[in-house]
């Protein structure tokens, strides 16, 4: 009973916090932090096994077919975002400069933290391997909000804020791929079995998602609409947490499934999804930060290193990916900073492989992403002004002097 009213009460303060009403001039820092539902993190550490209590692991085990929902509904949204015609207009060097930017970012994370991971908790080689690979894709991805909101603000130009969220939205491809590839090491005893539960994930997602576009393609009603993609939204996570299988990743071939065969219906849904995108996702942080076990100081320790070498890999990998980009798309300059910014699909990934691969290992990946996380917001205010401070002007030299000849 407990568990229940705490849940209710999170679920309601949700709807409450769907637009932050925090005054950003006066408190910028929990301006951030509320902005980005890290707020709702934050509470749900203090409120989980680990330090107060009030939610205990066994609660957080009944709440898991929730959080398969959650993982589910993000998934389909982000599927959704994902435009084919969009993609397909995009040219080679922007692809090359978003998997150099990702890629960098990976590497100064994945490479490095490799090695304590299979020291201290002693995993087999390839589970040692999937979870340092998610650490680097949970370092890959980036947010940039923050572009959007200075390009809204007019502290920035359109076309390079856009450019920034582009940058963004490939990153996103590059960590669902990671998923699947570490799902696949560790979510079951062989790769073939785990090949089989990732193609099973993409199945389920691809029919739900043409099953929702022939049931949405003659709605007029936008009740009824939204009632049928909610439904729909909700049998992909809830079929997903049945088969033990990614939620998120069967979200994603749902949604873009729908993006691809859906025509005029697609945006209807996605309007219909957006109403309930922030609730959902605040629940969802909630029940993530609950996960977190604070007394392994191991992963405190590793924190450090996880959001130094992810700072460093996104300045060098913005630079990679400015000069790889440039006369295609505009990046504004130091590109990097603008995409310290971790976002909410970080998040996602680490909660969907502790559920999907649990133990220690998956834990200690969990406990180190969502701190880094939070760093990393709180450090991306000061990182972006490094993007919008202007140039210093070169100061004019002055002419020499000339002499007339006498």
């Amino acid at each position: 009973m407990q568990a229940l009213l705490v849940f209710l009460a999170i679920a309601a303060l949700s709807l409450l916090a769907s637009s932050p009403a925090l005054d950003s001039a006066r408190f910028p820092a929990l301006a951030r932090l509320a902005a980005g539902g890290f707020l709702f993190l934050l509470f749900g550490v203090v409120l989980g096994p680990s330090v107060v209590g009030v939610l205990s692991v066994e609660d957080l085990r009944l709440l898991r077919p929730v959080m398969a929902l959650g993982l589910g509904t993000a998934g389909v949204i982000l599927g959704l975002n994902l435009e084919p015609r969009l993609l397909r207009l995009l040219p080679r060097p922007v692809y090359s400069a978003a998997l150099a930017h990702a890629g960098t970012a990976f590497l100064f994370v994945a490479v490095p933290l490799f090695v304590p991971l299979l020291l201290t908790l002693r995993p087999s080689f390839h589970a040692a391997v999937g979870a340092a690979s998610l650490l680097g894709a949970a370092a890959s991805l980036s947010s940039g909000h923050f572009a959007v909101l200075a390009y809204r603000g007019g502290r920035m130009d359109r076309a390079r804020g856009l450019g920034v969220a582009l940058l963004t939205m490939l990153d996103d491809a590059v960590g669902l791929v990671v998923l699947a590839l570490a799902l696949l090491l560790g979510a079951a005893p062989t790769v073939g079995e785990g090949l089989g539960l990732v193609c099973l994930a993409l199945l389920l997602g691809i029919l739900c998602g043409a099953l929702l576009a022939y049931l949405t393609h003659a709605l007029k009603d936008p009740a009824e609409l939204a009632t049928v993609t909610l439904g729909m939204v909700a049998l992909v996570g809830g079929a997903a947490a049945y088969l033990r299988v990614s939620a998120l990743l069967a979200g994603v071939a749902c949604g873009a499934t729908l993006a691809l065969v859906g025509g005029r219906t697609t945006e209807r849904v996605a309007r219909a999804l957006g109403r309930v995108e922030r609730p959902v996702f605040l629940v969802l942080v909630f029940l993530v930060g609950c996960g977190v076990y604070t007394r392994d100081w191991a992963a405190w320790a590793l924190v450090p290193g996880f959001v130094g070498l992810r700072f460093l890999g996104k300045v060098v990998g913005g630079t990679f990916a400015q000069r790889l980009a440039q006369g295609v798309l505009e990046l504004p300059p130091r590109v990097g900073y603008a995409l310290i910014a971790q976002g909410g699909l970080a998040l996602c990934l680490v909660a969907e492989y502790q559920l999907l691969v649990p133990g220690g290992l998956s834990r200690r990946v969990l406990d180190v992403v969502v701190v880094g996380a939070v760093v990393n917001e709180l450090l991306a205010g000061q990182a972006f002004r490094q993007v919008t401070a202007p140039s210093p002007r070169p100061r004019p030299v002055a002419p020499p002097d000339v002499g007339v000849a006498t």
